[in-house]
């Protein structure tokens, strides 16, 4: 039976709320994981291992976060991200809306990208959610 978009909501937000200690109702589509939730590198592990459990799926790292183009001088040109990086961003992380960060592709600022909503959208993909 397929899952709804309503219950992949659902399951991440009860393992946003169980990984990180935050309120229900904090926990929107626009919420950012690491500026408005908290979320840090360590967490990031708990949530993915609550995902793969809840959905019955695997997550690669490099998915949800390719970090390698981060650290790429191909990508990155004194501490903001080349037209060129956006595009591979974007191809990569197909599940993220980057109108904010294109307007300010400060590298420091990639944290801040994915939101809740985001994460919702990648596991959507991953369950052919409808």
């Amino acid at each position: 039976m397929a899952v709804t978009k309503d219950e992949v909501f659902k399951k991440v937000q009860a393992a946003l709320v169980d990984a990180l200690g935050v309120d229900e109702e904090e926990v929107t589509p626009e919420a950012t994981m690491v500026g408005d939730l908290g979320a840090e590198s360590i967490d990031f592990l708990d949530i993915v291992f609550k995902l793969e459990k809840g959905f019955g799926i695997e997550i690669p790292r490099k998915e949800l976060a390719p970090e390698d183009i981060l650290t790429n001088a191909e990508y990155v040109k004194d501490g903001k991200v080349t037209p060129a990086g956006i595009t591979e961003l974007k191809k990569r992380m197909p599940f993220v809306n980057f109108t904010k960060f294109e307007a300010n592709p400060n590298v420091r600022e990639f944290s801040n990208l994915l939101t809740v909503g985001d994460l919702c959208r990648y596991v959507e993909g991953k369950v052919g959610a409808v």
